[in-house]
């Protein structure tokens, strides 16, 4: 049983496993009470091996919503380096599997990271937008999550999320509570080799459309 618990990050300790947990029932508290958070397919998600979650970026709400979201596994995202300066946030999202990434420019170190994690069996979440959407609209995927698919040989989950750019856009530096509902659905897997066999580009597009697809059907359950 217990190394079944370990296999929801592996590598972790178990207290740092803990305090994920402790962090995540909060935060789905929070988002139950504040943005009447809904999951939608979220036993989608396989419960071990390396799986790849392509979501569309709202707002700062994405990556606890979504990751947050998963009870039985725990997620690694990528942060901007911006993020780390203040040192107790930098050491909470350190420790909530954060890694930083240089925004702006390819980041070689960070994508290697993530390579090796989800070779170790984790599971990591990508937005290919690279920032948060300036008006609610998905935005055009960039190829570097293209390197992640052709070299990760994971399971790979499109992932859709709506409200939360009503809920915490851009525009503003702090959330709006029970302004908007939050539903996040989450597609079926498919394999990275399988996407990538007819090229980046058509894997890419494909990832996009389904996005799209979900994010669609999120909207519709708001």
């Amino acid at each position: 049983m217990l190394q079944r618990y370990r296999m929801r990050h592996p590598g972790s300790s178990l207290a740092r496993l803990w305090f994920f947990d402790l962090c995540r029932e909060t935060v789905l508290w929070y988002f139950r009470i504040f943005h009447r958070l809904k999951r939608v397919d979220v036993m989608n998600i396989p419960r071990e091996g390396p799986v790849l979650l392509i979501a569309n970026h709202q707002s700062f709400y994405d990556p606890p919503a979504i990751g947050g979201g998963i009870r039985h596994r725990h997620s690694d995202f990528l942060a901007r380096d911006s993020l780390f300066k203040f040192k107790p946030f930098g050491w909470l999202i350190s420790k909530l599997n954060a890694s930083p990434i240089r925004q702006g420019a390819g980041d070689a170190g960070a994508m290697k990271a993530t390579i090796e994690k989800m070779h170790n069996g984790r599971m990591m979440l990508v937005f290919p937008e690279g920032s948060r959407t300036p008006d609610g609209e998905i935005q055009r995927f960039q190829r570097g999550a293209a390197v992640l698919l052709k070299r990760a040989h994971c399971q790979v989950i499109p992932v859709g999320i709506a409200g939360a750019y009503e809920a915490w856009p851009r525009s503003r530096k702090l959330p709006i509570p029970f302004r908007d509902k939050i539903v996040v659905c989450y597609g079926e897997p498919i394999s990275s080799d399988q996407l990538m066999k007819d090229g980046a580009d058509a894997a890419l597009e494909y990832l996009r459309t389904r996005v799209e697809e979900l994010y669609q059907h999120a909207e519709s359950m708001r």
